[in-house]
């Protein structure tokens, strides 16, 4: 847009000009001249007041001398005078020229040339636009894709970490891409379709140029949202000239990003419909069904939510591979944080597998967001390179947000927040098998007053019947505090019961973990509910079965809260002890909490 106003100032400004030239160019004498009559002219000639003198066939100028001496610019209308020119050199005039006949010239520019001008501003203006929006109209059913510059960095497997598994699948469609008479001569098929499905900000798409650049062929990029229009038929057009294009390019790659924006279940008789975006959804399994098998194309998608995508995509002949690409496990963090730590100047002290372990459940997204961070952090504080405090202060950004310097508690509202982090620090500290306290804080960030950090020291894949159990007492355990200190609750443990009181409900319906409730799996769907399919579906258990599963998830909670204050009670001394050093120190480490759990115990306190 910028470069279409340049132009058209460019424009403007040339036709400005333009106007200043003709205007130059038609001669029109300036206000302070004098006219006079021809006879007047003759006479000041044989007077000798004449001195300089211009003719034109339509015009006489010149300067004449007045009585008082004064010399003043005359002009006069020619008549028939064939001794003139005798006349100027009888009467001694200085100067005197003849200039063309332009009068044509000022006619033709005056008449003429102003019609000339308004059409051709005219046609640059507005028949040009037109003509313009004829082809973006022409052009609508043409595809949006992108195709990924060769001269650009290539992305390469190299860039990508913490998925070996499924860069291993890929690598075959690759080998598939660089030398495919080699598999076709034992008989074999290229893949028509991958479909990468996972958390967001695992590295799907990356997954998607890595295969590009590794091949060394051609890259289409499109999002699935830039098929669907307004106007029906449109997606379907531009799906087929996106294969076009990858035809006459091939071997190519194309990749569709959100696939479930035009790949979801189909219209099911009950809300939900659009056909504009089924036709883009036809179209597209017609163009997967004509693949030949030579053509060497690749149609990669990725998705959030493979759990809605139309069945009719995900039969083999389709999507022939569906390969999840997971979060990231301790030795896959690492690599991830390695790859985005190139591009920025690190601490020869920084040891990223420490940073590792403490991110669990992390994506890439996250680690390379927590890397970028670090890198401001240290910019802010001037720094010529990024240390390990930066890293750990970004590990918190990215969790829980940044510091709210500005918010001021009272001496009260800080004393509460103590015990009710300490509550949840010392119930952690005191319970077996729960994850250690990395740190607790009652500076504020985010939503969060205070803030206890649990870090697993590694990853974990199950969880016990007893963890959880223990989570539950945990969560418990900064609202029991501020029972027991203070004789009253606020409205700070808001957060923990939403969480508690989740867990306590896996438990029953989702883990088989209730022994009322017995082996059974009586989870609700959590993902969107599409009327077409889900609307007939019912919870698939009776009322009294819900009014059991109500009383097993207040009893689990409320076990766990008596078993959390039960354990404070025991030990309050020594959670007066953790609340006094967090008030006034208002950060404490690992370190700090089980030296003073250390000494507390040894001591006796209780």
């Amino acid at each position: 847009m910028e470069n279409k106003n340049i132009k058209q100032l460019v424009l403007w400004a040339a036709a400005f000009l333009l106007v200043i030239v003709l205007f130059k160019n038609i001669k029109t004498p300036t206000v302070s001249d004098k006219e006079i009559p021809y006879s007047e002219f003759k006479a000041d000639l044989k007077g000798g007041k004449v001195s300089d003198v211009k003719v034109r066939p339509d015009l006489i100028e010149g300067k004449i001398k007045e009585d008082d001496g004064k010399v003043e610019d005359f002009r006069t209308l020619p008549l028939p005078d064939l001794n003139l020119v005798q006349d100027l050199e009888k009467y001694h005039v200085k100067n005197f020229s003849g200039e063309p006949d332009r009068s044509w010239v000022t006619s033709l520019i005056v008449n003429i040339g102003w019609v000339v001008l308004f059409f051709a501003l005219w046609w640059i203006f507005v028949i040009r636009q037109v003509q313009m929006g004829g082809k973006q109209a022409m052009s609508f059913g043409r595809t949006k894709a992108r195709i990924v510059d060769d001269k650009k960095k290539k992305t390469t497997f190299a860039d990508v970490a913490g998925c070996d598994e499924s860069k291993e699948e890929l690598q075959e469609i690759v080998e598939f891409l660089k030398n495919p008479a080699r598999f076709q001569k034992l008989g074999g098929k290229m893949p028509r379709g991958v479909l990468l499905f996972g958390q967001p900000g695992t590295g799907k798409t990356l997954l998607a140029r890595a295969v590009s650049g590794e091949a060394g062929v051609p890259f289409f990029t499109a999002s699935a949202s830039e098929f669907v229009e307004m106007f029906v038929g449109v997606g379907a057009s531009r799906v087929r000239d996106l294969f076009d294009q990858a035809r006459k390019a091939a071997p190519a790659v194309i990749f569709i990003d959100e696939l479930d924006a035009v790949g979801r279940h189909r219209f099911a008789g009950i809300g939900g419909g659009h056909d504009e975006r089924e036709q883009t959804l036809n179209q597209l399994l017609i163009e997967l069904d004509g693949f030949e098998q030579n053509q060497g194309i690749v149609l990669i998608a990725a998705t959030n939510r493979p759990d809605v995508i139309d069945p009719a995509l995900l039969r083999p002949g389709r999507f022939d591979r569906q390969i999840h690409v997971p979060a990231p496990h301790l030795k896959g963090r690492e690599d991830i944080l390695k790859v985005h730590a190139r591009e920025v100047k690190m601490s020869p002290k920084v040891d990223l597998s420490v940073i590792a372990r403490r991110t669990p459940g992390f994506s890439g997204a996250d680690l390379a967001n927590v890397i970028n961070e670090a890198a401001l952090l240290a910019a802010r504080k001037d720094k010529i390179e990024v240390e390990m405090d930066d890293l750990e202060e970004s590990i918190e950004r990215v969790m829980a947000g940044p510091q709210k310097k500005s918010s001021l508690m009272s001496d009260k509202e800080k004393n509460i927040v103590a015990y009710h982090e300490s509550g949840h620090t010392l119930v952690a500290k005191l319970l077996p098998n729960s994850d250690p306290v990395h740190k607790v804080s009652i500076i504020s960030r985010g939503h969060a007053l205070g803030y206890t950090l649990q870090l697993p020291t590694e990853d974990k894949y199950l969880t016990s019947r007893s963890e959880i159990l223990n989570r539950l007492a945990v969560l418990l355990g900064g609202r029991c505090a501020e029972e027991l200190v203070f004789n009253e609750i606020t409205t700070g443990a808001s957060d923990d019961l939403s969480k508690a009181s989740s867990y306590a409900t896996k438990m029953v319906t989702e883990f088989g973990m209730s022994d009322k409730v017995g082996p059974l799996s009586l989870k609700k769907p959590e993902q969107e509910i599409f009327l077409g399919r889900d609307i007939s579906q019912q919870n698939g258990y009776s009322e009294r079965t819900a009014q059991l599963i109500d009383e097993e998830v207040k009893r689990l909670v409320t076990e766990a809260h008596e078993k959390a204050r039960s354990l404070l009670l025991t030990h309050k001394k020594i959670l007066d002890e953790l609340a006094a050093k967090l008030f006034d120190r208002e950060v404490l480490d690992g370190e700090d909490i089980d030296t003073i759990l250390k000494n507390g115990l040894q001591m006796g306190m209780a």
